[in-house]
């Protein structure tokens, strides 16, 4: 199960080689090319990942990728791959555009920002985070396939999260709100946290799940990951902008792909005021915002949806509306074509 900073660049990459050829370029343990459908997919063998981390991924064979495309839209600016990329692209005539997902470090003294041509921002509160020129920064957002996410005429039941099980997204605050024999389905795994206190995080949730009505799913196969979003009642988002270890987090959701999926599939959601999630929660309408961290209101909205079937049924068809109207790939994928257009 990919999370937000994996779906948006593979998804984006799908409904993009139906418009024009696109190749993804990936990193993982060994060298392949493969096709879905339309589109080319390339894996290099990783030979070095700085700092010990995922998003920093550093391989051979990348300079030779660049060398085939007309536009480079690399992901994560700070990211490893992403400086490489920059490095390798900029001396040559090829546009380079990026989408930031919200990593973190330095920008080599404003050096790296200068670097590329677009940003394409995946809210409006990403484009303020990142700080980059106005002139050459776009709102681009995130989409859903509303084809694999729908709604069906199925039984729905209890309450579903899916993400990264990582504190800043607040799954101890949902499992302290959620209330008594309503069942709660934990989809995801844990996140990158390697030192203490945060490293014990799923720990907690699984003391906090003890006698209650909890299921932690793991890993979801991506296939089974529409069925989970309808046959919810509700879906909840409860990132916060200080942990339970009381760690300040700066940047906790850009967007939230979730809410979108959710949404999609006729699901009403229920999500903290917090980063880009406004911008696609329409309160009242779509589901519930609720102020981060705010465990009574969580629990006051999960019961209002549960409590009023017809309420929550409204809310999720104008949830998939709001999708359709704005929000799905295909329609991503050509604000970026005119993204591109604007950047060579």
């Amino acid at each position: 199960m990919f999370g937000g900073g994996e779906r948006y660049p593979y998804e984006l990459a799908r409904a993009m080689s139906r418009l024009t050829p696109t190749k993804l370029v990936t990193f993982g343990t060994t060298t392949e090319t493969r096709r879905e459908d339309d589109l080319e997919i390339v894996t290099l063998k990783r030979i070095a990942l700085l700092k010990g981390h995922p998003v920093h991924p550093v391989a051979r064979g990348l300079r030779a990728q660049l060398k085939k495309a007309d536009v480079v839209h690399a992901h994560h600016m700070r990211s490893a791959a992403s400086r490489i990329t920059a490095l390798l692209t900029v001396p040559t005539s090829k546009a380079l555009v990026v989408t930031d997902h919200g990593l973190g470090g330095g920008g080599w003294f404003g050096l790296l920002p200068r670097m590329f041509d677009a940003f394409l921002a995946v809210s409006e509160f990403s484009a303020t985070t990142l700080a980059a020129p106005p002139e050459r920064t776009h709102i681009i957002y995130g989409g859903c396939d509303p084809h694999r996410f729908c709604p069906d005429d199925g039984t729905r039941e209890g309450v579903l999260f899916v993400g990264r099980i990582t504190p800043h997204k607040g799954i101890d605050r949902l499992l302290r709100a959620i209330p008594p024999d309503v069942r709660l389905t934990i989809a995801g795994t844990a996140g990158h946290d390697p030192d203490p206190p945060e490293n014990a995080y799923p720990q907690l949730l699984h003391d906090l799940a003890r006698g209650k009505d909890v299921g932690f799913a793991g890993e979801i196969d991506e296939q089974r990951l529409p069925e989970l979003y309808r046959r919810a009642r509700v879906y909840v988002l409860p990132s916060v902008n200080v942990t339970c270890y009381g760690r300040r987090i700066e940047i906790s959701e850009l967007l939230g792909l979730s809410l979108l999926e959710a949404m999609a599939s006729g699901t009403p959601v229920v999500a903290t005021r917090t980063g880009g999630v406004p911008e696609v929660v329409r309160d009242g309408e779509t589901g519930y915002l609720v102020e981060p961290g705010d465990e009574q209101e969580l629990r006051s909205a999960i019961e209002d949806l549960l409590g009023d079937p017809k309420k929550a049924a409204r809310m999720g068809r104008a949830g998939r509306d709001l999708v359709l109207e704005g929000f799905t790939w295909d329609k991503c994928a050509r604000r970026c074509l005119a993204a591109y257009g604007a950047a060579a």
